[in-house]
């Protein structure tokens, strides 16, 4: 879908590596600039296999890697040449860093005027927090995420993936995406601006417009719904379910298989509205029947009457469930050092099938693909490539 677009990725670790992954995964062609010491989440880990980090691998497939140094004059004027012939440039280096080399969106647009440039960073670029770093963790505590997560009465809790720093990549790809498309009517670029913390308030819909109209912050209910009842994990006598109720005729059939029946003519739980209200009392009565049979004979009980309740499973058995089977949605790769490597496949789909097809390129290594770039893309020659890496402005690796 966007073959022939060329993206040129100077981000690191999570969020923009995200949304080039996506383009790449689209059709792109992604080249990734590094420092000679690459990414830094080539070195977050265990685990690792070969020569990679599991991090690095999750969000870097398809790419083409530079590397780079982007202090040095021949290094900056490189980088400022592929940015001239780019469609999509995306970076989150620190505010100003980029002025200094010559790669900020003016400088840039100068010289390429349809470029369209995406920066993201923690806070954006205005305002008091604006120089300070935008690490996920330290998000998901400013905006709110860790406050309303975790058990009632117990330490705020982190989600366990960078959630923000994923929604922004996502963010991100959207806004280029509309930007490419506006371009084709216009020939104008754009600067997209995208802050880890605005996306962070703007994701959290209910609980963000809840708080709006009441000036009251959400309470941690652990897995609870602060406006569904029931809407939770509860434990069986074996394993753990989630009893998703969505509407007051699935509570009625619900109580009816848990043998609590009467409950679906009390007054107190005749309707969502009440359930909320009441969850102190209505949660235990729920929580004390399911505890008398096994999960599997639940599931099977809730799944004949019409009402949802899913298993609680590990990631690794959600990553073999029969649906991921059925789905294809785990694929796997041939790399150079870590061998067959599996992968979570892109969820994009067009007339059922992945948003690409044929062979997935695997992450590259560091500056694996830097001769083949400088040769096709700028016209360098042999020489002047070699005197490149003698001086320590680039680093190559090999294919193998």
């Amino acid at each position: 879908m966007l073959d022939g677009v060329l993206v040129l990725d100077l981000s690191r670790v999570l969020a923009g590596p995200y949304a080039t992954q996506l383009l790449t995964d689209l059709g792109a062609r992604v080249i990734k600039i590094e420092s000679p010491r690459g990414d830094d989440t080539r070195t977050w880990g265990p685990p690792f296999v070969g020569e990679e980090s599991g991090y690095f691998l999750s969000v870097n497939r398809g790419k083409e890697s530079l590397a780079i140094d982007l202090k040095s004059e021949e290094g900056r004027s490189i980088v400022q040449r592929l940015a001239r012939k780019a469609d999509v440039l995306v970076e989150n280096f620190k505010l100003g860093d980029l002025t200094r080399y010559g790669l900020d969106y003016e400088q840039v647009a100068e010289h390429n005027p349809g470029i369209v440039y995406a920066s993201i960073r923690g806070y954006g670029e205005t305002g008091p927090r604006a120089s300070e770093p935008g690490y996920d963790a330290a998000l998901q505590a400013v905006t709110g995420i860790m406050a309303m997560t975790g058990e009632a009465g117990r330490p705020p809790v982190k989600l366990g993936v960078a959630w923000i720093d994923v929604l922004t990549g996502l963010h991100a790809a959207v806004g280029i995406l509309a930007a490419l498309h506006e371009r084709g009517k216009t020939g104008k670029g754009t600067h997209l601006d995208l802050s880890l913390f605005e996306v962070s308030l703007a994701s959290l819909v209910n609980q963000a417009q809840a708080t709006l109209l009441t000036g009251q912050p959400p309470e941690r209910l652990g897995s609870a719904h602060p406006s569904i009842v029931p809407y939770q994990a509860f434990d069986t006598a074996d394993e753990s379910l989630a009893l998703t109720v969505g509407n007051d005729a699935q509570f009625t059939r619900a109580v009816e298989v848990l043998g609590l029946a009467n409950l679906a003519e009390d007054d107190r739980f005749r309707e969502n509205r009440g359930r909320v209200e009441h969850r102190e009392v209505l949660i235990p009565m729920i929580q004390e029947a399911l505890r008398g049979a096994p999960r599997a004979a639940w599931l099977e009980r809730f799944r004949e009457a019409n009402v949802s309740a899913s298993p609680v499973l590990h990631l690794a058995d959600a990553l073999n469930d029969p649906q991921a089977q059925a789905l294809g949605t785990v694929g796997a790769y041939d790399h150079p050092t870590a061998g067959r490597v599996p992968f979570v496949r892109s969820p994009l789909r067009h007339h059922g099938n992945p948003a690409y097809d044929g062979d997935v390129n695997p992450p590259p290594r560091l500056g694996e693909h830097g001769r083949d770039i400088l040769t096709r893309d700028l016209g360098l020659h042999e020489d002047e490539i070699e005197a490149l890496e003698a001086s320590g402005c680039i680093v190559t690796t090999n294919a193998t």
